[in-house]
């Protein structure tokens, strides 16, 4: 009898849900699941990944003209001409963005909080996953790009941060 296929009972993640979650990964087309229980966390991800304030992807069309549709009139102008100072964090993902934890929760940041790398600024949902979302800097937000509940494409605007 083999001990590699028996779950590990002392431990929240074991290889037969690893292994599901990748299927899972697979069969749904996602690119990342990112799980808590406890203090344990598990984050599997697919494909090459590149975190940096000009992100590139291979697309057909420019996500830009129907982002900046489903965004506030107000925000297209800023977007072609961003400040230098101000950095960007994009949506990684196609689904829902949620700027609290809950209905009644506040939110996770507004204009003025202080943030870091690890600081969660809001959750994205797709597909009835729920992933937290960090600054992935050290600054200030200077803008809230979109609306609780407003969809978002692959390199939505969420917010700009004055780094520092």
């Amino acid at each position: 009898m083999a001990s590699e296929n028996k779950p590990d009972s002392n431990r929240p993640f074991d290889t037969k849900m690893v292994e599901f979650l990748v299927k899972l990964m697979a069969d749904r087309d996602l690119s990342e699941i990112d799980l808590h229980e406890g203090e344990h966390r598990i984050r599997l991800r697919r494909g090459a990944r590149v975190v940096t304030a000009h992100a590139t992807t291979i697309a057909p069309p420019p996500a830009v003209p129907h982002a900046a549709a489903a965004q506030a009139p107000a925000v297209a102008p800023a977007a072609a001409t961003p400040k230098s100072n101000l950095h960007e964090i994009k949506s990684p993902m196609v689904g829902t963005f949620y700027a609290k934890p809950s209905p009644d929760k506040d939110d996770y940041v507004k204009v003025g909080s202080k943030v870091k790398p690890d600081t969660v600024v809001c959750k994205l949902e797709a597909m009835k996953l729920f992933n937290d979302h960090p600054a992935e800097c050290t600054g200030t937000i200077a803008e809230v790009c979109v609306k609780n509940g407003q969809p978002v494409d692959f390199g939505t605007v969420l917010f700009r941060v004055e780094l520092g």
